[in-house]
């Protein structure tokens, strides 16, 4: 994937010009000009300018600022340097937090489920929705490295903030599914197969799920559209974690179930 300065470290400027903020197609070749070929822009309110840049010293600052106009044409806002230890560090700690979220999820799952035992044990229900979620992640992770490599898109630490928020959405979509099912077993209990008991409760929460899923798909799908650039990518990111968590609390979790159960009973 193509890291951001977050990770990597870097040059944040922010600069607000006092009449009209130029195309960022001019604002890249001046750039270039002065040997600056790796700026990121992201434009801010009606003048305003982020640029995203390599580390740089205050020398390259001020041939940027320059570049850029000159102090008659902006106002320099902020110039924040970060350095690769820092990046490290932060790179780390999005692992940690990613690994961290998805170990309480399993853990509160089965301590939530602790009074399902049969046919399936109540952990299984944890393992099972983990499952899904290692794969709501995976794929808009995947989709970014295609972006970063073909087209330039970089994450930081707000794609890890998706991700996070991804993992919630997710999983709370599953745990009603799995709660349906928990209710269908001390309702029905032996009067139908595993398999049937699930399906009755899929079909019970599907209109639920994605009626739940499109309000979010839809209100993300306007942010992607009309919102700035900061946002942009944060929005496509749960975008396409929602579409692919609700599918996986339908077609893959529940199917974790059954297979699991079908496995046990053939060990039987």
């Amino acid at each position: 994937m193509k890291l951001g300065i977050d990770f990597t470290g870097g040059s944040l400027l922010e600069v607000e010009y006092i009449n009209i903020r130029p195309e960022n197609k001019l604002v890249l070749e001046n750039l270039a000009k002065i040997g600056v070929n790796e700026a990121v822009l992201q434009p801010t309110g009606e003048k305003g300018l982020i640029l995203r840049l390599p580390d740089i010293n205050e020398e390259k600052h001020q041939e940027i600022l320059i570049a850029l106009g000159g102090p008659k044409a902006l106002t320099d806002k902020q110039f924040t340097s970060i350095g690769p230890t820092i990046g490290k560090e932060l790179r780390r700690n999005s692992l940690w937090a990613i690994a961290a979220v998805m170990l309480a999820i399993l853990a509160y799952i089965a301590w939530a489920f602790r009074y399902v035992s049969r046919p399936i044990a109540s952990w299984k229900y944890g393992i099972a929705a983990l499952i899904a979620l290692i794969h709501d992640i995976t794929i808009p992770t995947g989709i970014f490295a295609v972006l970063g490599r073909f087209y330039g898109v970089t994450i930081d630490t707000l794609f890890v903030t998706a991700l996070l928020t991804i993992l919630g959405f997710s999983v709370h979509d599953t745990i009603v599914v799995f709660d349906r099912v928990r209710e269908n077993l001390k309702k029905i209990g032996q009067r139908e197969s595993f398999d049937e008991i699930v399906e009755r409760s899929l079909r019970q929460t599907i209109v639920r799920s994605i009626n739940t899923s499109l309000t979010v798909i839809l209100a993300m799908l306007a942010l992607y559209i009309f919102g700035g650039l900061t946002t942009k990518y944060f929005a496509l990111a749960i975008l396409l974690g929602v579409f692919f968590g609700t599918y996986s609390s339908i077609f893959i979790a529940s199917f974790i179930l059954i297979t699991w159960n079908k496995f046990s009973l053939k060990r039987a």
